[in-house]
């Protein structure tokens, strides 16, 4: 029995009886033909990090065959800010193992998220997906060990307020029915993204919740399970497309802002991280966290400032890196510590059966929890360009891999306290801030640009580009709504569908 297979709940894996990196074309077509498809979608991600879509009628045999092997053509600078009007033709290629039925359109249609192509056929040098992958195969290049991340995706549902049951004010962690509203909703979510080949770990109400003019805003969270980056990237573009599109049906507003008003809780985009060799963790050490983690930890310290011209893209973004919201301000990691960036949450490293003495029928066996073990960055959110976040990810654990210092530096940015306790205020002075706009955030990329662009990862009109928009926001305009509600509600509504 494949236990990849068996209980998938995508329907073309079920179907196929074999798991999705084994796709072929032909197997593409015989799902087609064998289940009715009408339709096929091609899906990929612009540079506002949404999905945009194509939609083929199957005519006849030879014209699926074509499309599936020759892919089409877009204009490639309506999609990226970076792509000149003069030379703007792009490929786009399906990637079969990425293939789901669409749970949002009546008529049968398969659809596949797709690469970009330039016009000689090869990979689009700047385009976030090829980004990512040329990440992660530098990453396992100087490392020898493959990267693999999961996504904790918060977002806010706004219904209207019917007056019943309400949640207690920021008190909505874990909270159910009927005291939570959208658990329902989120379940359905999930299910839906599973059948679109999404690894889910779990789902649940978060802590945000409050009532705004006669609506009610819930927080929840559907957290994945970890797999290879560039598959990490697909299922979470995925999953804010179907949240939105299902919101969008029950007459519920989605949005994955980082903040929407002051004192509430924003929502975040926290990344964790593993990493494997030979299909075996390497985060642990007798215990305790591995070199290879720690290692890598200290890249992130090195570029933590840098990174966030990825992964925190306008200016609500800097509304939510504030103290006291459970949201990083300093650079530096701890053990199970909210307060920083960089966290290791309990990783299962005791030797105790914990199930044997919960269930006394069972008796204890010896289970390797190794894989368990992770480490999470909790800077982003829900403005990034998750390909390029990632990607940014990578080439910073790569980064701590080659520096002399790495474990120096892992040491100097530990932290086993509440940096945001008054009675810890030394300890705090002494650690490096985030960045407190766009503007600054580009200035950090800037200075730091050559640790993206070696080993040929991210392209100099990537780089550029990010720049750009990064330095087209209003800084003061942003500082100015800070502490305004008002000021900073009208923000977020411009921002309110990032992502």
């Amino acid at each position: 029995m494949d236990k990849t297979i068996e209980l998938n709940q995508n329907q073309v894996v079920k179907a196929l009886q074999k798991p999705p990196h084994e796709f072929t074309r032909a197997d593409i077509i015989d799902f087609i033909v064998n289940n009715d498809i009408k339709m096929v979608n091609f899906m990929y991600p612009a540079g506002d990090g949404r999905l945009k879509t194509l939609n083929f009628v199957i005519n006849n045999l030879a014209y699926l065959e074509t499309i599936l092997t020759c892919g089409e053509r877009v204009d490639g600078s309506s999609l990226f800010p970076f792509i000149q009007a003069g030379s703007s033709d792009l490929y786009v290629m399906p990637r079969y193992s990425t293939a789901f039925v669409d749970p949002f359109c009546d008529i049968p249609t398969l659809s596949m998220l797709c690469s970009f192509f330039d016009k000689d056929g090869r990979p689009l040098d700047s385009a976030p997906d090829a980004t990512l992958k040329k990440a992660c195969k530098a990453f396992t290049d100087v490392t020898g060990l493959t990267f693999y991340a999961m996504g904790e995706l918060e977002y806010y549902v706004i219904s209207d307020d019917d007056g019943y049951f309400p949640t207690t004010d920021q008190r909505g962690y874990h909270e159910s029915a009927p005291f939570a509203k959208c658990n329902d909703f989120r379940q359905e979510c999930m299910k839906y993204i599973a059948q679109a080949g999404g690894a889910i770990k779990y789902g649940h109400s978060e802590v945000g919740n409050f009532t705004l003019n006669g609506h009610v805003y819930e927080q929840n969270e559907i957290e994945f399970l970890p797999v290879p980056a560039c598959q990490a990237a697909d299922q979470l573009v995925i999953a804010k497309w179907i949240i939105r599109n299902l919101g969008y049906r029950y007459g519920y507003d989605i949005t994955f802002a980082p903040k929407i008003t002051t004192g509430k809780a924003g929502s975040g985009l926290h990344i964790h991280m593993r990493f494997t060799r030979d299909g075996k963790s390497v985060m642990t050490e007798n215990g305790h966290l591995s070199v290879d983690a720690r290692k890598a930890i200290a890249g992130i310290m090195t570029l933590a400032d840098a990174l966030t011209a990825f992964g925190n893209t306008n200016p609500t973004s800097y509304f939510r890196l504030v103290p006291h919201q459970e949201a990083p301000t300093n650079i530096c990691w701890g053990d199970r510590n909210r307060s920083v960036l960089v966290r290791v949450p309990l990783g299962w490293t005791s030797d105790v059966d914990m199930s044997a003495v919960a269930n006394p029928a069972e008796k204890p066996i010896e289970v390797d929890k190794s894989l368990k073990q992770t480490f999470e960055i909790r800077s982003a959110d829900g403005s990034a360009d998750v390909y390029q976040y990632l990607a940014g990810l990578a080439v910073a654990c790569r980064y701590g891999f080659e520096l002399e210092n790495a474990l120096d530096v892992a040491s100097r940015t530990y932290v086993d306290v509440n940096i945001h306790d008054a009675a810890n205020a030394d300890r705090l002075a002494q650690l490096d801030q985030l960045p407190v706009n766009c503007a600054e955030s580009a200035d950090r990329l800037l200075e730091k640009r050559e640790v993206f662009e070696a080993h040929g990862v991210f392209s100099p009109d990537m780089i550029d580009g990010i720049v750009r928009r990064l330095r087209s926001f209003d800084s003061a305009e942003a500082q100015a709504a800070l502490n305004d509600p008002e000021k900073m509600l009208a923000l977020v509504t411009r921002h309110f569908h990032c992502g």
